[in-house]
């Protein structure tokens, strides 16, 4: 699986990276990047837990 991010929709609230460090992190801009282009089976469950958990849904999984 990959995760996208929407720029128009992120706000940098960070909640992804909090959540999932080794997916995410905020670029200079302060918007959300992911960090690796697809999610180790082992960070699925806390990729999926960022895309239900940002607040602006900025977040959007890709099979």
């Amino acid at each position: 699986m990959r995760v996208e991010v929407d720029r128009d929709r992120c706000e940098g609230n960070a909640v992804c990276v909090g959540i999932a460090p080794d997916l995410f992190e905020l670029d200079d801009e302060d918007y959300a990047v992911t960090l690796v282009d697809e999610v180790p089976a082992d960070q699925e469950a806390l990729a999926e837990q960022s895309i239900a958990e940002c607040p602006r849904a900025a977040l959007t999984r890709k099979d």
